[in-house]
């Protein structure tokens, strides 16, 4: 079984910082795996495991800024077989319908049997991409799985949703997108991430022109909420009462 695993590659939040205006400055935040997608990650690295002779192969798309060697050996360290980097400037400023359409480039061309995708990226959270992709490839697609396993020319998922928890049978090829529940990523140890630079890495330019269908007008930090400052004495009469009405009225 060919799985290609799609990443994303976002802004440390723990540099970016914020003006007095609540602008954003990411001239000092490093790039960094989504969160989300380390579980993916590791979800296809465990499916590879479970099913012999399978190869995972991680995919993705963004600004020349993501050719980082550090950040490639980090995501080969975490039992990917090879990585497919698109690093452009033209796919700087990507909306999720372009990262679909760079991905659909990439991926079609290779015979996949199965895409993973993280359930959303760290910086956006629109949970569009893997959507997107599977209706550019013309495949099946199924969101919140937090359980995957291969039977046959199918695989078997789980979907734990809010009241119910789902088993879908979804034949391949297919995209599927994972929750964090899927797997817990793994720590990469220093052989993994020595071995890690022997594995094939292939960077190249946008294969498609980039197509964006939203445009971003402005993306300022919230404005802080000035606390109320209640203090209640536990001790005092009808303390509590006077906490669960306080409670309540800031809800």
């Amino acid at each position: 079984m060919k799985i290609a695993v799609a990443f994303k590659v976002v802004p440390d939040d723990q540099d970016i910082q914020v003006a007095s205006d609540g602008t954003l400055d990411f001239s000092k935040a490093k790039g960094t795996v989504s969160t989300y997608d380390l579980n993916a990650l590791e979800a296809a690295a465990q499916l590879a495991a479970a099913n012999p002779g399978s190869t995972v192969t991680a995919v993705t798309v963004g600004a020349a800024s993501i050719d980082d060697s550090k950040l490639k050996k980090n995501v080969l360290a975490r039992g990917v077989d090879d990585l497919v980097m698109v690093a452009d400037d033209a796919l700087a400023a990507l909306d999720t319908a372009g990262t679909a359409e760079e991905l659909a480039a990439i991926v079609g061309e290779g015979g996949f049997d199965l895409i993973l995708c993280g359930d959303g990226s760290a910086d956006e959270y629109a949970q569009q991409v893997d959507v997107q992709l599977a209706a550019r490839l013309g495949v099946p697609s199924v969101n919140a799985v937090t359980a995957i396993k291969a039977e046959g020319d199918s695989m078997v998922v789980e979907r734990t949703l809010e009241d119910v928890v789902e088993e879908v049978e979804v034949p391949l090829p297919a995209v599927i997108a994972v929750t964090p529940d899927v797997a817990t990523p793994r720590i990469p140890g220093m052989k993994d991430i020595l071995a890690a630079g022997k594995k094939p890495m292939d960077v190249k330019g946008a294969p498609v022109a980039p197509v964006s269908a939203v445009e971003v007008v402005s993306c300022a930090a919230p404005e802080a909420a000035e606390r109320a400052c209640n203090v209640a004495d536990a001790s005092a009469d009808g303390a509590i009462e006077a906490f669960a009405a306080a409670l309540k009225a800031a809800l």
